[in-house]
């Protein structure tokens, strides 16, 4: 089965490595890299072959903008609009001359009504005859004098604007001419006639197109043998825009050439090599992520997810300068937040590495995603805490801007030239990073793993375990609370995990809930161990560690906290019992291992940092008015009992850090069981 699982792995595996290398360019890759201004690093560089030279992209936009500024444009008449508004016009006329008629306020318009329809229908026809025109943003500021082609129909016309009506100058006109008009009370038409006014003259782009000369793309050529640019050479603007015509040219004449299979086995041969090394990265320093399917899949997904988005990027704009849109410093602060900051500094670089082939921007896109990654990793990942998250968002941004700024002096020797609209890039970016606080949560959630938000959830002592374990065995859960202060103090003291541990030391003793009474501190005068054998006892002792893994399932603790549960007594005895059976059989072989825990032993610092904690904490409440020195011995003799018992051979503890939590217990002893003075009776 294990053998299963593993084929199955390096299966997932090899269907990544080929979708991502489905996702490069199927064309061959220019093997030069270098910068407008910049010096050219390799040798002479000749033309192999005849090939045009390409105008770039400003100087096509420079061209388009001066034919656009010589073309007439075309102004269409849009059919039907006249006999529309006059058909509307003459509805709104009949309503109100009804509501006129009753009111018998214009008596001539009542009585003639005919005449003044004719009337409107004149002026109405004058106007659209004339032209009202619908003039393009570009056009308004041209003068009375500009002109324009008017098509009605099949008939080509020029005229300029000033013989043109808009709706502005068409009501100017209406309230020029109505007064001096034969109608007494022209009054009446006044309003009718302005709504009847509209736009029968529109800008036809298509139409103007057809007025365009097609613009030449490429401008005189570059032969076979000539020189492009010499070894140290500046990249001037003419050697600048040979190059970007040659780079085009040779993927086109390589790609011709060339076997499109075999650059896609190329890109997969450079894929499998990244890829193979991340993985063998994590079979040999991360052991434990690997065995996990779900804790795998997390790392490779991230190759996945920006290899794709990358592509998105790449295929839908030629601008790729948009891939620094792309939040890559999401990968270091998520990964960093579950794991350690080499295994997040390992991924962030694979993911950076793929990403450069796909985005074909070379060696400064690869450099300022990395440094940023570092930034990202040095800075502090707090969830809990959303100012520190944010110092972590500026320090990223701060340090991309003064990366992106370092290469502009490179390649520039001043600041003149910057690219100012890089910075809306890069805000977007940072922007786009603050989605790393809801992810975190949230992945932990999906992959099963304990984020600080987690962990505060179960912090709570509503919980319903804690609730329970509060009702049930009072005196276990002060026992908890007293451990979880005992250990938090000493992880803050060596920068431990210190909110892991405060947690884990809450829900370490809740396999007591089912025999509360057997335990010592639940006890109130009666101890039912009375009634049974050693045996007995230390079976129902040992057995609050299984019962405590029982609940974590059945409540669904999570697998980190349920591990502190197993290991928070290792592989020691029920020392008591072990004893007064030896006592009660002196002449019988005894078998010992039913006196002892199954462990495991602690590993991770927080593990056996409990394990110290519990047992100072529940040997201590034998201690009455101790001194220092006796609170000091007492300390020494239940640490060095667990070193000599082997109880930390396979903990991740330093010496040093070791000695430092041995301070802060004695300390933190001390100042619960100093002296207290006599109070008066």
């Amino acid at each position: 089965m294990e053998r299963i699982w593993h084929i199955g792995k390096y299966l997932i595996v090899l269907l990544i490595v080929a979708f991502i290398s489905t996702l490069f360019p199927n064309n061959a890759r220019f093997k030069y890299q270098f910068e407008r201004g910049g010096t050219w690093k390799y040798e002479d560089l000749t033309a192999p072959f005849d090939f045009p030279i390409i105008k770039l992209e400003e100087e096509l936009e420079a061209d388009k903008a001066a034919q656009q500024s010589n073309i007439t444009p075309v102004y269409e008449l849009v059919n039907d609009v006249a006999r529309i508004q006059k058909d509307l016009f003459e509805q709104a006329f009949k309503a109100q001359w009804e509501a006129e008629k009753e009111r018998n306020q214009f008596k001539e318009a009542i009585n003639q009504p005919n005449r003044y329809l004719r009337y409107s229908w004149q002026f109405l026809d004058r106007i659209y005859n004339k032209g009202v025109i619908l003039l393009e943003p570009m056009h308004m500021n041209k003068g009375k004098d500009f002109v324009v082609n008017v098509l009605r129909g099949d008939v080509m016309k020029l005229q300029t604007l000033g013989s043109l009506l808009t709706i502005k100058g068409a009501k100017e006109l209406l309230g020029d001419s109505l007064p001096y008009s034969p109608l007494k009370e022209p009054e009446f038409l006044l309003p009718l006639l302005e709504k009847s006014i509209t736009y029968n003259l529109k800008y036809s782009a298509e139409r103007t197109a057809q007025f365009e000369q097609v613009i030449p793309e490429t401008k005189g050529i570059v032969k076979k043998g000539e020189m492009i640019v010499t070894v140290s050479g500046i990249i001037t603007d003419e050697a600048y825009e040979k190059l970007m015509s040659f780079k085009t040219a040779y993927e086109q004449e390589i790609t011709r050439q060339r076997s499109p299979l075999g650059i896609f086995l190329g890109y997969f041969l450079l894929t499998s090599l990244v890829i193979g090394f991340f993985v063998l990265y994590i079979q040999r320093f991360a052991k434990d992520q690997f065995e996990h399917l779900n804790e795998f899949l997390f790392m490779l997904m991230w190759v996945l997810i920006y290899s794709y988005l990358v592509y998105l990027v790449t295929s839908a704009s030629t601008n790729v300068q948009l891939v620094y849109l792309l939040p890559f410093c999401i990968v270091p602060i998520v990964v960093k937040h579950f794991y350690n900051n080499s295994l997040a500094l390992f991924i962030h670089v694979v993911v950076v590495l793929i990403a450069s082939f796909l985005s074909s921007l070379g060696f400064e896109f690869t450099f300022v995603q990395i440094v940023a990654g570092i930034a990202a990793i040095l800075g502090s990942v707090n969830v809990r805490n959303f100012t520190r998250f944010m110092y972590l968002i500026a320090l990223v941004f701060t340090t991309y801007f003064f990366t992106f700024l370092g290469f502009a002096l490179i390649q520039e020797g001043s600041l003149r030239q910057f690219d100012w609209a890089i910075l809306g890039l890069l805000i977007a970016n940072v922007l786009f990073i603050l989605l790393a606080h809801p992810l975190i949560p949230l992945l932990g959630r999906i992959f099963g793993f304990t984020s600080s938000s987690t962990l505060l959830e179960w912090e709570d002592t509503n919980q319903p375990l804690l609730k329970k374990l509060a009702t049930t065995a009072p005196g276990t859960f002060q026992h908890s609370l007293q451990v979880a202060n005992l250990a938090e103090s000493s992880a803050r003291a060596i920068q431990a995990d210190y909110t892991l541990l405060k947690v884990a030391a809450l829900y370490h003793d809740i396999g007591k809930m089912s025999n509360p009474n057997y335990f010592i501190e639940n006890q109130s005068g009666v101890n039912p161990h009375n009634e049974l054998s050693a045996i007995e006892s230390a079976k129902i002792i040992i057995s609050h560690v299984d019962q405590g893994i029982n609940l974590a399932k059945k409540y669904r603790l999570p697998k980190m906290l349920t591990r502190f549960i197993a290991t928070h007594h290792g592989t020691t005895s029920a020392e008591y019992f072990l004893k007064k059976h030896m006592e009660e059989h002196p002449n019988e072989v005894i078998d010992k291992t039913l006196f002892y825990y199954k462990g495991p032993l602690p590993v991770t610092k927080e593990e056996t940092i409990l394990m110290l904690a519990d047992s100072i904490e529940a040997a201590s409440r034998s201690l009455r008015n101790a001194t220092g020195a006796e609170i000091d011995s007492f300390v020494e003799k239940i640490i060095n009992g667990k070193i000599n018992n082997g109880q930390l051979n396979e903990s991740q503890l330093s010496f040093s850090e070791l000695e430092i939590c041995r301070r802060v217990f004695k300390n933190t002893l001390r100042s619960i069981y100093h002296p207290r003075i006599d109070y008066p009776k």
